[in-house]
């Protein structure tokens, strides 16, 4: 990651945009310390969680946090939850390391988690293993596994990917419901910008490992100021339009972050840049009440684009 920094308060549903490769998925790992070391490192910079400074602890501490405190739905439940062990044992095995739980009472809970995320016959269903399970259901399991600690914290890397619309949308509405019954914080994970509006208090958005545009739901997909949040935006399907417009892509592909580029990262493939684009990185500029972008464009002297990007209906 190159300067990122962001907070997530207690309640609040913060999203993390952009495409595939841009780091969103680096950044939750390191979060809790997944990223192993070598061949990654932290080389500065603080993680703190309600005060503690989290780069600072021993694995074993942080295995304390793990489960307990920070809670995590991982990218693809098809090849995280483990094909050999029953889906009730995997949610007790949680509670059983980080609750010091009987494994009989583990166990009740675990049925319990699996009720409360809506698997019907919890009990039948927490005897099975993981291939009896419809590929909704599975996300539902990794939900209850995530949540089975009560955390503080959760985060949920591509809660909705490879599900069909329908099992989408019922995902979408049990987050929801328990970020209001237990209030727990979410940083969500998606390129899907459909999941983000029904979901996100506030969003990032994320290119070659940079924050490049951060703001508010509405400040994002209404009033826009990077041109790579544009792209995004002009890439999603507009419902409520009466023309068959096509839909608008970002051309070329994101840089290799192993040298990354002098200036800007997004300048080659933005049809705005300027000489100072390709020359120097833009720090981020305010234009807004809790709303900034990184781009040169917002540079008092800057004249502008001229673009003004229409209303996304994501």
């Amino acid at each position: 990651m190159r300067g990122v920094s962001f907070h997530v308060q207690r309640g609040e549903c913060l999203a993390i945009v952009g495409e595939s490769g841009c780091g969103k998925s680096v950044t939750a790992y390191t979060l809790m310390r997944l990223i192993p070391i070598p061949p990654g490192r932290i080389k500065k910079g603080s993680i703190r969680f309600e005060g503690t400074e989290l780069t600072h602890l021993s694995d074993r501490q942080m295995e304390r946090y793990r489960g307990s405190e920070i809670g995590i739905i991982f990218q693809d439940p098809m090849t995280s939850l483990n094909p050999v062990t029953k889906v009730g044992a995997q949610i007790a095995e949680v509670l059983v390391k980080q609750r010091k739980a009987t494994r009989r009472s583990a166990f009740d809970r675990a049925v319990d988690m699996l009720r409360l995320v809506g698997i019907p016959d919890p009990e039948r269903r927490a005897n099975q293993y993981p291939h009896e399970f419809s590929g909704g259901m599975k996300q539902r399991a990794m939900i209850g596994i995530a949540l089975a600690c009560s955390p503080k914290l959760l985060i949920a890397d591509e809660p909705t990917t490879s599900l069909d619309v329908t099992i989408q949308a019922q995902i979408i509405d049990l987050m929801k419901g328990l970020q209001k019954k237990i209030d727990t914080a979410i940083i969500l994970i998606t390129h899907d910008l459909g999941v983000v509006a029904s979901l996100a208090d506030r969003v990032l958005v994320m290119y070659a490992g940079r924050i490049v545009e951060s703001g508010g739901l509405d400040d994002i997909f209404y009033q826009p100021h990077h041109p790579y949040t544009w792209g995004l935006l002009a890439s999603v399907p507009k419902l409520d339009s009466s023309k068959c417009t096509p839909l608008v892509s970002i051309q070329g592909t994101p840089p290799d972050l192993f040298k990354p580029p002098l200036g800007c990262a997004f300048a080659p493939r933005c049809e705005y840049a300027m000489r100072i684009c390709h020359e120097e990185c833009p720090p981020e500029f305010p234009v807004g009440s809790d709303h900034s972008a990184a781009c040169w464009l917002e540079h008092p002297m800057a004249q502008g684009s001229g673009q003004e990007p229409e209303a996304s209906n994501a």
